[in-house]
């Protein structure tokens, strides 16, 4: 008997990862999702595995800040013959890319945080040589 591999509608694929129909539209029309059309006239979009997997690697992509142009090129390499040297390469280079920005940006929110901080004091001061 054999197993009829599992599908997912468009709603039922929004709802399991928490975006919109649209995102899900946008990310199909820029060729990172692929569902079959099916009903009349290809009116109903049917998502496979294949989708399911992509959708998580593309947000999970969009979380750690990387460009949909990135991730693409990074999900294409999945699709590809796994542990290819030269696609290893360049996700590991990618990732350092992402690493250095955003110690970067964690830099910023600390020295950003510090600042609050030393303002929030002055401000406390000055309220309380007010009083």
């Amino acid at each position: 008997m054999s197993r009829t591999p599992r599908t997912w509608t468009i709603a039922e694929l929004a709802d399991e990862f928490d975006v919109t129909h649209r995102a899900l539209r946008h990310y199909e029309q820029l060729g990172l999702l692929g569902p079959e059309r099916v009903g009349p006239g290809g009116s109903r979009r049917l998502y496979h595995r294949r989708d399911h997997i992509r959708l998580a690697l593309i947000l999970r992509g969009r979380r750690l800040g990387f460009p949909l142009d990135e991730i693409r090129t990074i999900i294409d390499m999945y699709d590809d013959q796994p542990g290819e040297a030269g696609q290893l390469r360049y996700l590991l280079d990618q990732i350092g890319h992402r690493r250095v920005d955003l110690e970067r940006r964690r830099q910023d929110i600390e020295q950003s945080l510090a600042e609050l901080e030393d303002l929030e004091q002055r401000c406390r001061a000055d309220l309380d040589r007010m009083a």
